[in-house]
């Protein structure tokens, strides 16, 4: 099997490097708008860097791996249907529903792949939550709290560019909640501070943010992300029902200090970022990929799943710049049930 890899910044490193491993996969082709990263990340990896993305459709691939900058997404799946190539793309599909929906019409009237870059669906302690809530160990779930810690912001060029705290972050909070409750979000309510460093004011987004969701079967959930969690990279949920309660994200690298005096000691080694807390999950999800395209098993996170993220996302974003309740029906679009 041959893949084409379209970006090989931060994540596209780990991606190439992960499929360069893998058994099924016998060559990739690696591109990305710096010519000279992607060549030099071929020759670490062994591999053949072509000079732009049209050489990557021209010299043949069976799969194509979207690691590129958001803006590109939407294009690049689209020329990937039209090719009939199955693709593999880091969320979100775009920054707005229209350019959402229209990658999404490319990919089914093509009649081809698209799974999605929701790596916390790999991630065994959602895993975990997941089967204990669908086989009704908590009982009835009353509360969920989900939330996301960056340690440290990004850098001030990429805010304009990234869409936002709530779809660029919580978007995968929004995602796994669905995935792990079996629900739909209904109506959202959500605010954010912009009381960090001026650069989040300058392109008009928040560093710290929060949503109160409730889902269709009457759950209360709650999600929370902040781009300055000096402590650490924290990524729990915690699930509530009344016979029990789990939590995800809770181990012995999680910064937290607790200030009961036989509370636990705080981590000695924190998590200090996404990559390397969900290192695993990253490789689980490419390699559940290869097997999609062997044909070994159904897609595990198409592209109607990133688009109900995304409209949970733009609901919030509207109830954050209005000061109001949002009910998810206001975020007009072609939608279909969630995937059970």
């Amino acid at each position: 099997m041959r893949i084409g890899v379209i970006g090989t910044g931060r994540i596209g490193t780990i991606h190439a490097s992960t499929l360069s491993r893998h058994r099924e996969v016998g060559s990739l082709i690696l591109t990305d708008a710096d010519p000279a990263r992607a060549q030099g990340l071929a020759h670490r990896l062994g591999e053949t860097a072509a000079p732009g993305v049209d050489e990557v459709f021209r010299w043949g691939v069976d799969a194509v791996v979207i690691t590129a900058a958001t803006a590109a997404h939407a294009e690049l799946i689209g020329r990937a249907a039209r090719s009939a190539l199955p693709v593999f793309c880091e969320k979100p599909i775009a920054l707005d529903l229209p350019g959402t929906l229209q990658a999404l019409a490319e990919v089914e009237a093509a009649g081809t792949v698209l799974q999605m870059g929701f790596q916390r669906r790999f991630d065994a302690g959602y895993s975990g939550a997941r089967e204990a809530v669908r086989a009704g160990r908590l009982g009835r779930l009353h509360t969920v709290r989900a939330m996301t810690c960056d340690q440290s912001p990004p850098p001030a060029r990429w805010l304009p560019l990234s869409g936002g705290l709530f779809r660029d972050t919580l978007i995968h909070d929004f995602d796994v909640l669905r995935w792990v409750t079996g629900r739909e979000v209904t109506d959202v309510y959500a605010t954010g501070s912009d009381r960090g460093p001026a650069m989040f004011r300058e392109a008009g987004d928040v560093d710290t943010g929060a949503a109160l969701l409730t889902l269709d079967d009457g759950t209360l959930a709650t999600a929370s992300a902040t781009r300055l969690n000096g402590a650490g990279y924290d990524v729990r949920m915690e699930l509530a029902g009344e016979r029990d309660t789990v939590v995800v994200g809770l181990d012995d690298r999680t910064p937290l200090a607790s200030t009961e005096p036989t509370g636990p000691p705080p981590a000695d080694k924190p998590w200090t970022g996404f990559l390397e807390r969900f290192g695993p999950a990253y490789e689980a999800e490419l390699a559940a990929f290869v097997e999609v395209v062997r044909g070994e098993r159904a897609n595990p996170c198409d592209g109607g799943e990133a688009l109900q993220a995304l409209r949970i996302a733009e609901a919030c974003e509207v109830s954050r710049r209005e000061r109001r309740p949002v009910a998810l029906t206001e975020i007009a679009d072609r939608t279909r049930p969630l995937q059970q």
